[in-house]
């Protein structure tokens, strides 16, 4: 098992807020004691867990957003495909809203050699577009979020509000068939919600860790989006379900990606 493979597991053991112990973790990763004594040490110093003797301990309340640096080393290959799902629902000359996160930071590396108009939300999607040759690149304004450097505030929602695009393509930091499109910060969710009433059509992009999970902030219902695009880790009654509300989903699986 990869190291961020690991990494998601000890996360995920964490979610119920008890503790975890080393013994465990090598049966569930089937690891050794010192490989997973040293993720234990790595997750500690991120800020995502408490070491005790051992095992480790939560150290962030369940509303608390886990550091951007870990998120990028999660379910990689889950985003890139759905990424590339994503970019193949995007033609030439549209305009683009591109949410911040891991898998927007994705999409955004596979638009580069695309003619595409796009707004992004975070200052790391428009450095990753900068240079694109092709790519006409709108910068909203707002108050960067330390850490995440996305962009948030009234601001950029007035940057949004004061356009029109033909695809919002957005990023949720959990979702749930009860409680929708959920983000961890206030801002956040206020400027997605502005993205999905600016745009003629919505996609969103949601790998299987984040469903049937739930975050401080509304953002919409679940199936409000137009085009939900997730991978198989993703609970099939959820999507059958959200399907038969009339969203569509779409199933990017990371081994049949090229």
């Amino acid at each position: 098992m990869r190291s961020a493979e690991r990494h998601q597991t000890i996360i995920d053991r964490l979610r119920g807020g008890n503790r975890i112990s080393v013994q465990e973790l090598v049966e569930a990763t089937e690891s050794s004691d010192m490989t997973i004594r040293r993720d234990l040490d790595y997750l500690a110093a991120q800020g995502v867990l408490k070491r005790v003797h051992g095992g480790a301990v939560p150290a962030m309340p369940s509303g608390v957003e886990p550091p951007y640096s870990l998120r990028a080393q999660a379910a990689v290959a889950a985003k890139q495909a759905i990424a590339q799902a994503a970019v193949a629902h995007l033609k030439d000359g549209d305009t683009v809203i591109l949410d911040s996160g891991t898998t927007a930071l994705e999409v955004a590396r596979l638009l580069q050699q695309r003619a595409v108009t796009v707004m992004p939300l975070s200052l790391q999607v428009a450095q990753e577009l900068a240079d694109a040759p092709r790519v006409r690149l709108l910068i909203p304004g707002g108050e960067m979020r330390k850490g995440e450097q996305s962009l948030v505030g009234p601001l950029t929602v007035a940057s949004l509000r004061a356009l029109r695009f033909d695809v919002a393509v957005l990023s949720p930091c959990a979702f749930s068939l009860d409680a929708g499109l959920t983000a961890f910060d206030l801002g956040d969710a206020e400027v997605k919600q502005a993205a999905l009433g600016v745009a003629a059509r919505s996609i969103v992009l949601a790998d299987g860790a984040k469903w049937d999970r739930a975050a401080l902030a509304y953002v919409c219902a679940a199936e409000r989006p137009d085009l939900i695009i997730t991978d198989p880790s993703a609970p099939e009654d959820q999507r059958t379900l959200l399907m038969q509300r009339g969203t569509l989903v779409e199933v990017a699986d990371p081994e049949e990606s090229p």
